[in-house]
């Protein structure tokens, strides 16, 4: 996988991940919402239920209260009475009322004849509930609601039922009356269906927001790589020609001390040697002073050639490494300036490579060339120190400074070649300066992982 392949992964991934997290959340909360308002729709339905069943039960007390008030223990004639009123009370398809002795006998029953005079109190629905006990001890009570399972007379099947009971004064009979919610239940269901299909919708709407962001991430991240990798061809075209543009300007230098100092020195030299050999029978006092002369020049050849040795890469950065490279050019910097110098050096134990370590020499020996020529300075900092696999360098003056925005074209590599020199490489440079203040000047280069 591509670098910018990764990035663009990177940059997908917590979106994707953050929108599956808020689309989680959203759901769960709007699923328990929902069962919230389910919850509530469905004991509102049972509310209104309940209030309904005591309405009913309360008419039917109106409705024998003429004869309960006259009823004397053993009155058989107002016992059949009152069950003959009970029994003609129906409403709706499987609305009725029950009455139950205090032992669990059925005294009526309009839609179940066959169960009158049965003694149903060991009856227990699919549930394993006594339901005549329960519903004779919520009547004891001070009557009351239960819910349970009976056979439904529309359906000739078993449905959920809640019955309202209470007692019958003086004949100590349990009559109540119940409504079938099985009725609820489908339309409970029918909204937690409908919940249920709007979550899924709106799940699959998020989806299909979420994947068109992320092709239209995918289509704006290719575009910009596109154009970055444009620019960065273009900036490495750049760079490679300022490369070469350098490497072209260090061997015309490089010709042009060869020819201007070390070949006219040569030339002296064979032109002593020439005329002292020449002089050498007929004068030898002046082919001596000739070869002297001739031995002096060499000297200073051999000078050049070591100065040109050094520029093109010093050989204590080969023989003792670069601490003692810069230690020894700093040295020779403050003896020649008398500029004090303060060196903080914190290298890694390793050698850097070879590349870095000529630069950062190079940028140091460049900035402490400027001290000298610009900065009229009594103290430069030289520091270096390496930072999660990064070499780091600061070099700074105590000097006159400049506006940033009036900076002077330099002579020689100059700011511009030391900021080439990093780029290159990879790296980083700036360099910060303001009149009376000094200045700092900053380069960074990442290190290959050492194994």
């Amino acid at each position: 996988m591509s670098l910018k392949s990764k990035i663009l992964l990177l940059a997908l991934l917590p979106l994707i991940l953050m929108t599956a997290a808020i689309t989680l959340i959203s759901q769960r909360q709007a699923h328990d919402l929902s069962e919230q308002e389910i919850r509530i729709f469905e004991e509102n339905l049972l509310a209104s239920k309940r209030t309904e069943l005591q309405n009913y039960v309360s008419l039917a007390m109106t409705s024998i209260a003429h004869i309960v008030a006259r009823y004397e223990p053993g009155d058989l004639q107002a016992e059949l009475e009152i069950k003959r009123v009970l029994h003609d009370l129906t409403y709706g398809a499987d609305g009725y009322f029950f009455v139950y002795d205090s032992d669990g006998k059925n005294l009526v029953h309009p839609k179940q004849p066959g169960l009158i005079g049965q003694n149903l109190i060991d009856l227990r629905d699919k549930n394993e509930k006594f339901v005549i006990r329960e519903l004779l001890q919520k009547a004891a009570d001070g009557g009351g609601f239960v819910r349970y399972h009976w056979r439904k007379p529309s359906k000739d099947d078993l449905e959920d039922k809640l019955s309202y009971v209470v007692v019958i004064p003086k004949l100590n009979w349990m009559m109540g009356t119940g409504l079938y919610v099985d009725d609820i239940a489908s339309e409970v269901a029918k909204i937690r269906h409908q919940v249920d299909q709007n979550i899924r919708n709106t799940f699959f709407t998020v989806l299909t927001i979420l994947a068109g962001t992320v092709i239209i991430i995918i289509l704006i991240g290719v575009a910009i790589n596109v154009h970055a990798g444009q620019l960065a061809d273009k900036r490495l075209r750049a760079i490679i020609h300022k490369y070469v543009q350098f490497q072209v300007n260090q061997r015309r230098n490089f010709a042009r001390e060869l020819h201007d100092g070390i070949n006219q020195l040569m030339v002296s030299v064979k032109f002593r040697i020439e005329l002292a050999r020449d002089r050498l029978t007929s004068d030898p006092l002046s082919a001596g002073e000739n070869l002297d002369k001739a031995g002096d020049v060499l000297n200073q050849a051999i000078q050049e050639v070591r100065q040109i040795s050094h520029d093109l890469r010093p050989s204590l950065l080969d023989d003792l490494g670069l601490k003692a490279a810069l230690v020894s050019m700093l040295d020779d910097f403050a003896e020649r300036t008398g500029i004090r110098n303060n060196i903080r050096l914190n290298l890694p134990e390793h050698r850097l490579p070879d590349d870095i370590e000529i630069t950062l020499y190079r940028i140091v020996q460049e900035a402490i060339t400027n001290v000298e020529r610009h900065a009229n300075a009594s103290e430069v900092v030289v520091r270096i120190w390496s930072q999660d696999d990064q070499i780091r360098v600061e070099v700074k003056d105590n000097g006159i400074g400049f506006a940033m925005e009036r900076q002077p074209q330099n002579e020689g590599i100059g700011l511009s070649n030391m900021r080439e020199r990093a780029e290159m490489l990879g790296g980083y440079f700036e360099i910060r300066s303001r009149p009376t203040l000094g200045t700092r000047l900053r380069a960074m280069f990442t290190l290959e992982p050492v194994n």
